[in-house]
């Protein structure tokens, strides 16, 4: 219930603003770049904080008549205003080393002026002040609850900035984007809350008071260059300076410096009034800095990206709204619930959920079964049900979905008149340290619920995986002796976007039916071992995905061959000079590492692939220790070669093999884990990587061994190492 106060919090604050945010944006954007066009004017002096004020003075006073201003403004820029010796009354940025015109005042253009009174007050003066107020605290409280739910999502403060499972591009990157410019917005909204109070004087008075003092008569009058005062201030500390109007003693040099304020007399030098900037003005002038960008490139480049970035939120945001919205609004049931057999309850966050619920629901309806499908938040009584199918996704830290929040409660208070068999499909993302944790409450739920039989176990998919799902529609068809359909839509594939990979080599499948796929490309590609080759079969155009090992500048690709394996047996049947046509994907989160000292590399079967690639290319022969699994000593044999190359470089520090079917006891890869304990200990001790390719069963199985060593050696839950991004996985 608390996550769904944060998220429609969010939401109505978005809404409620939305057009607000959407010009103040817009204009903001405009408006960023007004300090960088007036940085790159060339007035700017360097070396103002080695130039005296007494010599910028003696400089001036030689060059023109008289005096009455000198300014330093956010840039930088001189100016003065002045009477020319040809007697004109002129202001314009100056030299103050040779006291030489260098431009005239820059003029705001017609477009930033729009912009800023837009920006300011949407052309209703006082009233647009008060919206705009209004609206930059809305966008600070938007920003606060969009925080809330990135540490929900992610699980904790700890987890932050780890990685973001990419459901699609809305919500991707609605979270990378939010995380990183988080600051920056959150600096633009407290600076407009602050500039527009200042405008209603609701702030204290920022306005300095000076006590005049009885003049005193002096008989001579310094030369400007002589006074001690002027010979002590740099120019970079001043922002105006007023000269005297008359040549009364009553008249003072009016002083501001950046954080005090002087009044000098005229004749002596002598100060004879110092006062100190008020903690409102000083908040005021560092609020209008980091408000607009006055006087820096660099800040006003942030405050460009974090302008578009707000658009970004509010395209997405609305985005992922209506989607999920439509997700959930577009299944029409053909049966009501009381004369289903087949109850379909869902529980989903971002709609991805949903979709793999109605190509289940459709194959059953297409199998001539009466099927009602609903959300996990409409559960009731279901008079002819026999059976109850639940699709759970996990948000956060193990939370109910947005579509399942009110279902424990429901699901205590209703019951059912018959006996029902449930099976439970949890979805997650193993990148998360309570991976599935709500389909597991939801599984234990209907255990201890009189009138429930598991149908089948708990299953799990990662990251909404197309081939666990069909694992599991197998599963669901051999335990009931039905041939169901999935229907899976085809994406829709640019074909010119691939690229041609020449087979160089393939070995013959082994024991285990696994075998080695030799790619060349034929044009200059980047990639590196960990990332994935994406090929789209001409059966049906679904992206399937394999992981690199890079020898040299080739691809080298573990197959194993499955009876009906659309694209097993696809690579199976290629020869050599045969072309392949796919593209590369980048997997940056599963490259060797670089900066430590040791790596723990864990597969099992064909997972190994990318290891291959990564031990003969350890060019800084960082200790890299390699544990596999595989069925008998044959399925070794195709990786020999490369095993015993990489030793004979030095790119492989040690080998440990589990062989499942050489023996009467089978042995598997998280056995032979827990017979060194203390190197893996050690390694994570050391900030050293564990990395995990191969099958979401046996990366499942390994991670269970690794926390039971991390919390028994080194009193730390598995989840501490995966937050500092010490455990590196890609598993299928």
């Amino acid at each position: 219930m608390t996550i769904s106060i944060w998220r429609y919090s969010h939401l109505i604050l978005a809404v409620v603003s939305s057009l607000f945010i959407l010009i103040a944006s817009v204009t903001g954007a405009i408006l960023a770049f007004e300090p960088i066009s007036n940085q790159l004017q060339r007035y700017a002096v360097s070396g103002t904080n080695e130039i005296s004020l007494a010599e910028t003075f003696s400089v001036l006073k030689n060059q023109y008549d008289e005096v009455f201003t000198l300014e330093v403004d956010k840039n930088d820029f001189v100016s003065a205003s002045v009477i020319t010796k040809d007697g004109n009354s002129e202001t314009f940025y100056i030299n103050p080393i040779t006291g030489e015109k260098l431009g005239d005042i820059i003029k705001k253009a017609p477009v930033f002026e729009f912009a800023t009174n837009l920006h300011r007050s949407l052309f209703l003066k006082t009233t647009g002040r008060v919206l705009i107020g209004i609206v930059s605290f809305l966008l600070f409280l938007i920003s606060i609850t969009g925080v809330k739910l990135i540490l929900k999502r992610q699980g904790g403060f700890k987890r932050f900035f780890s990685k973001v499972v990419k459901e699609n591009f809305n919500q991707y990157y609605h979270v990378i984007i939010g995380r990183y410019t988080l600051i920056p917005i959150v600096i633009i909204t407290l600076t407009g809350v602050y500039l527009s109070l200042e405008k209603f004087d609701v702030l204290p008075d920022t306005k300095i008071s000076h006590n005049y003092p009885e003049p005193i008569e002096v008989d001579e009058k310094l030369a400007l260059n002589n006074f001690e005062t002027f010979q002590n201030i740099k120019l970079s500390d001043v922002k105006s300076v007023e000269f005297p109007f008359s040549d009364d003693i009553e008249d003072y040099f009016i002083v501001k410096l950046h954080d005090k304020e002087l009044l000098v007399n005229q004749f002596s030098g002598a100060i004879v009034s110092r006062q100190n900037t008020t903690w409102t003005a000083l908040l005021s002038n560092w609020s209008l800095i980091l408000h607009t960008g006055q006087g820096t490139i660099v800040w006003s480049i942030v405050l460009l990206l974090a302008s578009l970035a707000i658009l970004f939120f509010m395209y997405s945001g609305f985005a992922m709204t209506l989607k999920r919205r439509k997700e959930t609004s577009k299944i029409k049931n053909k049966f009501n619930k009381e004369d289903a057999e087949y109850i379909i309850l869902v529980g989903s966050e971002t709609g991805q959920t949903f979709n793999s619920a109605k190509q289940y629901f459709e194959a059953l309806l297409g199998a001539g079964h009466s099927v009602f499908i609903a959300a996990l938040n409409q559960y009731s009584t279901y008079d002819s049900a026999k059976h109850l199918i639940i699709f759970a996704s996990t948000y956060g830290e193990g939370e109910a979905p947005i579509s399942a929040s009110n279902f424990e409660k429901l699901f205590k208070n209703v019951k059912q008149h018959q006996t029902i068999q449930y099976s439970v499909i949890g979805f997650g993302s193993l990148s998360y340290p309570d991976y599935c944790k709500y389909a597991i409450e939801v599984n234990d739920m209907l255990q201890k619920k009189e009138g429930f039989e598991a149908h089948l176990p708990l299953f799990k998919i990662n990251n909404q995986s197309f081939e666990t799902f069909k694992t599991w529609i197998n599963q669901w068809n051999e335990s009931t002796n039905q041939d169901l359909k999935i229907k899976f839509q085809k994406p829709h594939i640019k074909l010119k976007t691939l690229k041609e990979f020449k087979v160089i080599n393939k070995t013959e499948p082994n024991s285990d039916d696994s075998f080695l796929v030799q790619l060349r490309p034929n044009q200059k590609l980047k990639y590196d071992s960990g990332d994935l080759l994406s090929l789209y079969p001409e059966v049906d155009f679904i992206e399937r995905q394999y992981s690199i090992g890079k020898i040299e500048n080739d691809i080298i690709l573990s197959i194993k061959k499955h009876e009906f394996g659309v694209c097993s047996n696809y690579f199976n049947n290629l020869k050599v000079n045969d072309i392949v046509k796919a593209q590369v994907k980048r997997n940056a989160d599963f490259h060797f590492p670089t900066a430590v000292k040791d790596v723990v590399m864990i597969a099992n079967g064909t997972g190994i692939a990318p290891f291959l690639g990564m031990i003969n290319d350890n060019q800084k022969q960082i200790e890299t220790h390699l544990f596999w699994g595989g069925r008998t000593q044959d399925s070794l044999n195709i990786y020999e070669n490369i095993i015993e190359t990489a030793f004979s470089k030095n790119t492989l520090s040690s080998f440990h093999i589990a062989y499942s079917q050489e023996q009467k006891d089978k042995i598997y890869v998280q056995d032979i884990i827990l017979d060194h304990q203390e190197l893996l200990s050690n390694v994570l001790l050391n900030n050293g990587i564990i990395m995990i390719c191969g099958s979401i069963a046996m990366q499942n199985r390994v991670l269970e061994v690794l926390n039971n060593i991390t919390t028994e050696q080194l009193n730390k839950p598995l989840s501490t190492f995966e937050s500092n991004g010490q455990i590196k996985m890609d598993c299928y």
